[in-house]
C-alpha cells in the first residue's frame, strides 16, 4: 500500500505553461465516489491506470495504483463508470502537477504538490493561489459529478 500526501491550490494564471517540462492529456471516470474507497480509471495519453484511494486525513490518504491495458480502461469507463468523464490537460512544472480542466469545468486550473510528510516545506511559484486541500469541492471525484464549476479564484 502506498500513501499519498499532497496539497492542492488554485492557479492564478498560465505562467507555468512556459516552463512546464511536459504535458499529458487525461480522461478519467469513477467507479466509486465513496470518500472511504474512491475508485478511478484514468487514461494518460497512451497509458491507463486503475486507482483506489482511501479517505483523506491531514492531506494524507492510502493509495493503490496499477497500470492496466488502455482498451480495458476504455471498456471500464464505458460500462462501469458511475460518473461522467473528466477531461483535462496536466502540466508538470518543478515538482508541481497543474491540471487544466476542459468541458463543463473549463476555466478551473488546480495545482498539486506531493510531499514526504504533511509538514514538508515547499516553494510556491507566483502562479499559485488559494489552498483548497481540504475543500471537497475540488476533489476530482466530486468535480466529476458536480453540475457546475466551483470558484476558480
Amino acid at each position: 500500500m502506498g500513501k499519498e500526501i499532497e496539497r492542492k491550490f488554485l492557479v492564478l494564471n498560465d505562467q507555468y505553461r512556459k516552463s512546464a517540462i511536459r504535458s499529458v492529456h487525461i480522461t478519467q471516470a469513477y467507479i466509486s465516489t465513496d470518500p472511504n474507497a474512491t475508485v478511478r480509471v484514468r487514461i494518460m495519453d497512451s497509458k491507463a491506470f486503475i486507482t483506489i484511494k482511501g479517505i483523506t486525513s491531514n492531506a494524507t490518504r492510502d493509495e493503490w495504483e496499477y497500470e492496466i491495458p488502455c482498451h480495458d480502461a476504455k471498456e471500464i469507463m464505458d460500462r462501469c463508470a458511475k460518473t461522467p468523464i473528466i477531461d483535462k490537460t496536466r502540466y508538470y512544472y518543478n515538482g508541481w502537477e497543474i491540471d487544466e480542466f476542459h468541458g463543463h469545468l473549463e476555466g478551473l486550473t488546480v495545482a498539486e504538490i506531493e510531499l514526504y510528510t504533511p509538514e514538508s516545506q515547499f516553494d510556491k511559484p507566483s502562479f499559485i493561489g488559494r489552498e483548497v486541500t481540504d475543500d471537497k469541492r475540488y476533489y476530482n471525484s466530486v468535480l466529476s459529478i458536480s453540475k457546475e464549476c466551483p470558484p476558480t479564484r
